[in-house]
């Protein structure tokens, strides 16, 4: 009751309000309910933490699991190229997966140290003991702990386990190559003998596969092979129609060209080259796609007829870079100074040889989707690289070369020693490595020659061609910058920058088609430069930093995004909100500041976040940039702050009358740095911002436009000075542009022996009109002044009377008539003088 009764303690009118009783009760539970509420949060982020760690522990289990698998699959593709590289590539993801799931666990990791730090370390002996909390705390972290570091490594043995496994197949695909090349075979009667039979029997056996299959799709597929045949040449007739009707000035040889320049001649070599063999190879790959996606395709055809259509784009391929150097048909296209017929010929022989080399693959697939003895391929090469190797000695004997300005029909001369050593020696050795039992070496080196050759031939092509089109002034020569020129109106800079630009794409292009070509020859497989590919978009590593080009790129086209967003709403904040709200000048340029600095801000932590990089990481950073700004850049940071502060507060805006110092004019721009301020001359002074917050400004348009003007004059002394002040009073008071209240005065401020000192002190509604206004006034008044026979200045000097006396006159008058009698007495002299002097006067005796 006691207890009770202090609850319910007593006013003057009694007893507490009600309102109060419950406040008390409310707060009272309101602290009994916290522990339970504190329990009830951390049960879930306990069960939460619980169940991650058996996540990932199951996820290492099944990682471990997946390892083994693929270990087993390795021993048993050992010998299969194909295979590895798929197996590489699975190792290599697991390897993330488990990388992956390794950081999963670092946050909480670090979370529980630093709440092992806050505890601090256990009381030593003879100290207080811990609260039961507190020891029951230790010993769930010290656990969880346990279990993530139990994690943490597990998970880098399985990720050590993987990338072994990783450089083992590498090794093992590495001695397969190795193998493949330098593998001797018996070259002897019975080889041939054998593959005489074989080929019989392959023969027969392909016969009864086409047959068959043949029959099958014309009884049960006969409509979707149709379909698919329109589809494709459907594809063929779009892909050729469109390439010459946008690209017909890249890849045509103009008539009217009769000395093409050299860099239209590199340009129509690279494009004619590149754009129709990228259309021959959507046309192979829609007609592939369309027969298999109507099932017109079975497994013992497709491959057959994939090789087939790859074959017809790599000799069309070369044939037409043959035709691009060369131009057998018109020298003046020719990249290359051989004859006519030493063209023709050359064209013939790389033609061939591109035939030989893709019927051997040709063949070669042939005889492993029917299961042909390898015996069979091996002669198929053997006589592959006989020929080729022919060819090689042919061209070595041809004369092709002409020498500077000799015209292409002239007769042609042996090529230089060098060339005719090279081509000797390469097709000596196609013809006796395989004659030696080394077939497959022969056979690659003949790959190499043709397609690899051919590749590095369109690449070299191309980079003198970005290069001459990237030159200064030389885009506007070719066909592209003309119409460019005509159609935009571009100038010779404008010109130049699409030049350059145009150059780095044909690098780039040339980059990305080329390069995994000549890869793909060197024995590499798609998996791999995929994997390469993703590594180099995804891991660069240096040091311990990774660095993803894919999330720069994303970062960086974020951020642009951000920018494009920040100015399409400041635009919109201005025009739609605070023009609509009459909002003055000043502060729309401080809003759409604000929102600038805001907007760019938000887009660059958004590109940074995108980007990868953790935001906490560049606390380094901010310290370096502390230690900087304490020493070299105190300034540009005051600056920067100082613009801040300009912004916020507003003691002057953009259109504002200001005098800083020696400076006065208007102010046109406020920045982060510096103001700029427009003088009267129409001069730009760039104002640095902590001059103006440090140093005294003066604001003639602070809060409003309403200003004082004082026009000073005098008159003369002899005037009436409260005359002259109501005849002011008056000009003032009818003056337009003055305001009335506060009233103008005339005020009398000093005066002398010659003038009477006045000033007109006037307020105008806008001080930016003060200088015409006082022009006008100054007229008025001079024109009253005028009318009312004001006088300006003091009249002439009056007479001032002197006493002399009379003998004093008399001397004086004497004076002047003695002074009067000398000055008369040689101008007679001179008169009679020039009287004898005359014409009629005789001579003196």
């Amino acid at each position: 009751m006691v207890s009770l009764r202090r609850l319910f303690l007593s006013n003057e009118d009694g007893l507490l309000p009600m309102s109060r009783l419950l406040f008390v009760l409310l707060t009272v539970l309101s602290f009994a309910a916290a522990p339970a509420a504190a329990q009830t949060v951390a049960a879930p982020a306990a069960d939460a933490t619980a169940t991650q760690l058996e996540q990932a522990s199951t996820d290492l289990d099944r990682a471990g699991g997946q390892l083994n698998t693929i270990r087993d699959q390795v021993e048993r593709y050992k010998d299969d190229d194909a295979h590895l590289v798929e197996l590489k590539v699975e190792a290599e993801a697991l390897n993330r997966s488990i990388l992956s799931i390794s950081i999963a666990t670092r946050p909480r990791l670090e979370a529980i140290k630093t709440r092992q730090a806050e505890l601090g370390d256990p009381p030593g002996e003879g100290a207080p003991a811990e609260a039961a909390v507190v020891v029951e705390e230790r010993k769930k972290l010290a656990a969880e702990r346990n279990e993530i570091n139990a994690l943490t490594g597990e998970a880098e043995n399985l990720s050590i386990e993987a990338t072994k496994l990783s450089n083992r197949i590498t090794e093992m695909r590495r001695q397969l190559f190795s193998e493949a090349i330098l593998k001797r075979t018996d070259v002897n009667a019975d080889l041939f003998m054998e593959a005489s039979g074989a080929i019989t029997k392959e023969a027969q056996t392909l016969n009864r596969t086409v047959t068959a299959w043949m029959q099958f799709v014309w009884k049960f597929k006969r409509m979707q092979l149709f379909g698919a045949v329109a589809l494709s040449l459907l594809a063929a007739l779009v892909l050729l129609s469109g390439s010459y009707r946008l690209f017909a000035p890249l890849i045509t040889r103009a008539a009217r060209h009769d000395k093409p320049h050299y860099i239209t001649r590199l340009s129509v070599a690279f494009w004619s080259t590149v754009l129709p063999t990228m259309a021959a190879a959507a046309f192979a790959g829609a007609s592939y796609f369309f027969l298999d996606a109507f099932k017109v395709l079975r497994t013992d055809i497709a491959p057959i007829i994939s090789i087939g259509l790859a074959v017809v784009v790599a000799v069309y391929f070369m044939a037409q870079l043959a035709n691009a150097v060369l131009s057998p048909s018109d020298g003046h296209w020719r990249l290359m100074r051989v004859s006519d017929r030493g063209a023709q010929l050359l064209w013939l022989l790389i033609c061939s040889m591109a035939l030989v080399n893709g019927a051997d693959y040709f063949l070669g697939t042939i005889s492993e989707v029917l299961g042909s003895p390898v015996v069979l391929t091996v002669v198929k090469s053997f006589f592959a690289s006989l020929i080729i190797g022919g060819l090689l000695l042919v061209t070595a004997f041809i004369k092709p070369v002409l020498s500077k300005g000799e015209a292409p029909d002239s007769q042609g001369r042996p090529w230089p020693r060098s060339i005719f050593i090279l081509l000797i020696l390469t097709g000596l050795v196609l013809i006796f490595a395989p004659l030696l039992g080394y077939v497959g070496m022969a056979r690659f080196i003949a790959t190499q020659i043709i397609v690899t050759g051919a590749v590095i031939v369109t690449m070299y092509i191309g980079f003198l061609s970005g290069r001459a089109v990237s030159a200064p002034s030389a885009f506007a020569e070719t066909a592209v910058g003309k119409r460019l020129e005509e159609r935009f109106g571009l100038g010779q800079v404008a010109l130049d920058q699409v030049g350059l630009a145009a150059g780095l794409s044909i690098y780039l292009l040339i980059f990305i088609l080329f390069i995994p070509l000549i890869l793909l020859q060197w024995g590499f497989q798609v998996a791999d430069i995929e994997s390469w590919a993703y590594r180099f978009f995804t891991e660069i590593r240096i040091g311990s930093i990774t660095i993803s080009l894919v999330g720069i790129l994303v970062g960086i086209l974020l951020f642009v995004v951000g920018l494009v967003v920040t100015r399409w709403f400041q635009k919109w904040v201005d025009g739609n909100v605070l023009a609509r709200s009459q909002v003055d000048v000043g502060v729309r340029n401080s809003v759409r500041t604000a929102v600038s600095y805001a907007g760019v801000a938000l887009a660059g932590l958004i590109g940074l976040s995108a980007a990868g990089i953790n935001l906490s990481s560049l606390a380094v950073v901010a310290g370096a940039l502390s230690l900087g700004i304490g020493f070299g850049l105190q300034n540009i940071v005051s600056n920067f702050v100082s613009g801040l502060i300009l912004l916020a507060e507003r003691p002057f805006k953009v259109g504002d009358w200001v005098v800083a110092g020696t400076t006065e004019g208007f102010v046109r721009r406020i920045s982060v740095r510096a103001t700029e301020i427009e003088t009267f001359q129409r001069q730009t002074v760039i104002v640095p911002n902590s001059v103006l917050i440090n140093g005294q400004v003066g604001n003639w348009t602070h809060r409003n436009k309403l200003g004082r003007i004082e026009v000073a004059l005098s008159v003369h002394a002899g005037n009436d000075p409260r005359r002259v002040q109501d005849i002011l009073t008056e000009v003032v008071r009818a003056q337009q542009g003055l305001l009335r209240n506060p009233e103008p005065m005339v005020v009398f401020q000093a005066f002398s022996s010659t003038t009477l000192d006045f000033e007109i002190r006037a307020f105008l509604a806008d001080i930016l009109n003060g200088t015409s206004v006082k022009s006008e006034l100054r007229a008025a008044i001079l024109e009253r002044f005028r009318a009312e026979e004001i006088p300006l200045g003091g009249p002439a000097a009056p007479e001032v009377p002197i006493k002399i006396s009379p003998e004093g006159a008399e001397l004086i008058t004497a004076l002047l008539d003695q002074a009067t009698e000398k000055l008369r007495a040689p101008t007679t002299g001179r008169r009679r003088k020039t009287a004898n002097e005359g014409p009629d006067a005789e001579p003196a005796a």
